[in-house]
């Protein structure tokens, strides 16, 4: 856990002293953005969210509360923003509401995976269907440390195109003790009767 800890310490301190730099000019022929899900009914609060492109830039993602989507009509769909350039590195640290744990993963973006988002896919609009890159890397995060990833232009055509396993950390339950109240009032009785369905992820 000590040498863990000492490895994100390093990496925060990275990204700030890299944050520093003005941030690239918006390039509209390589939009990407990186959002954060979860499964509905499991929220979870995302305490730290790191980009890094090495060389080019480090900076950090304010995300917060996240509640949906996984899959179906909304999903997966989550919050974030724009990433340029690209990052080759996502560091995420949160905590489960359902679990009342903490988990924390680095994640090693697949080398090819900017070029894949550039290639076109239908997006079904109200006028007609075009074709669109998949713009859109969402990362949700699953009860039992369950990462998945997809990238898509809108929900129903999303590819996977990886799958992951966080640890936990530690961290004090307490600190969202006012927040798992109030989660437990709109999802306690759906946690009770189906359980944190792990194998479902």
């Amino acid at each position: 856990m000590h040498f863990f800890c000492m490895r994100i310490s390093l990496f925060i301190f990275l990204l700030t002293a890299q944050g520093c730099a003005s941030v690239p000019y918006y390039n509209q022929d390589d939009f990407r953005l990186v959002t954060v899900g979860a499964p509905k009914h499991y929220n979870v609060w995302v305490l730290d969210m790191f980009l890094e492109k090495s060389g080019e830039r480090g900076w950090r993602q304010p995300i917060g509360s996240v509640g949906c989507c996984w899959q179906g009509p909304s999903g997966p769909s989550g919050t974030g923003s724009m990433a340029d350039p690209f990052p080759e590195l996502i560091f995420l640290h949160w905590f489960s509401f359902a679990e009342q744990k903490f988990y924390a993963h680095m994640i090693h973006v697949p080398e090819n995976l900017s070029e894949r988002m550039r290639e076109p896919a239908p997006q079904i609009t109200n006028v007609d269907t075009r074709l669109v890159p998949r713009h859109t890397l969402t990362i949700g995060l699953a009860p039992g440390g369950t990462i998945v990833m997809w990238i898509l232009n809108q929900g129903g055509n999303e590819i996977e195109v990886m799958r992951m396993q966080s640890g936990t950390v530690e961290g004090d339950p307490s600190h969202f003790e006012k927040r798992t109240e109030e989660y437990l009032e709109q999802h306690g009785d759906y946690l009770k009767e189906n359980g944190l369905q792990l194998d479902r992820w």
